[in-house]
């Protein structure tokens, strides 16, 4: 197997799509000397704006820590990540901080809702927190798309679980992010509600122009995406375009039956 694949998009007309984010030669190593664990191996990758990526791979391969690096939530051992012509690492954690906040949302298994505010105070609340006013037609724009006008006045502990994730969804889409991850978005919900947040995500890439970096284990989840990334042992090793769930789980069985063999 080779040290590193590089994963670029290419655009239908034959240009190179407009690039949200992209990591160069990204090592990510815990430990040293006899304990040291490669998490990531010299890793290239390009994530294309205004597309949903999804990141799969087994336990243990990297997907998670990569999404980590590029969100700028974890540090690197060595190479460069970059969001848009940004090159966040090594930047201060103060101006890490405030890159996060202004340009970055996040979208995680737990829905991280604040009990004692209704569903509008959660949203706005990042901007509250940055002294920013939020743009009201964009909002109530995000608001429709994931299907919560009705439910704004209400706090967490009247929602249901799909309700509470839209809420997470809509909070990180409010203050217009460019660009979105999500860690295991649909893990706590049943497969109904995952199917209405993951129908969320999508339709804020397709009518919002939002882009968005998932991890998951789910076949299914994945078939949402423009384009699935394959990890293991800490490398890029495949990708797949207009995923189906089907040909997800094909992939992903033939990855299992390999680790078996090697």
């Amino acid at each position: 197997m080779t040290s590193a694949v590089t994963i670029t998009r290419h655009g239908g007309t034959g240009g190179r799509t407009a690039v949200a984010a992209r990591a160069r030669q990204v090592v990510k190593a815990y430990g040293s000397g006899e304990t040291r664990v490669v998490a990531l191996d010299h890793v290239d990758v390009d994530i294309a704006r205004g597309q949903f990526t999804a990141i799969m791979g087994p336990s243990g391969s990297g997907k998670s820590t990569l999404m980590h690096c590029l969100a700028g939530l974890d540090t690197v051992t060595s190479g460069q990540i970059y969001l848009d012509d940004t090159e966040i690492t090594g930047l201060k954690d103060k101006k890490l901080t405030q890159l996060r906040r202004d340009r970055v949302g996040f979208i995680f298994q737990a829905f991280n809702l604040l009990p004692t505010l209704n569903a509008l105070e959660n949203i706005t609340l990042p901007m509250d927190i940055a002294g920013r006013k939020p743009d009201k037609q964009w909002l109530a724009r995000v608001v429709d798309t994931v299907g919560l006008s009705d439910r704004l006045r209400h706090r967490p502990t009247q929602l249901s679980g799909g309700q509470q994730q839209r809420v997470a969804v809509a909070r990180a889409l409010a203050a217009r992010p460019e660009i979105i991850f999500g860690d295991e978005p649909t893990g706590n919900l049943d497969s109904r509600a995952g199917a209405e947040v993951l129908g969320f995500l999508r339709k804020s890439v397709d009518e919002l122009g939002q882009t968005i970096v998932m991890v998951t284990h789910d076949p299914v989840a994945a078939s949402y995406a423009d384009r699935v990334l394959y990890l293991a042992d800490g490398r890029i090793v495949d990708e797949m375009y207009k995923p189906t769930a089907e040909a997800v789980l094909d992939r992903m069985k033939d990855f299992d039956a390999r680790g078996r063999t090697s």
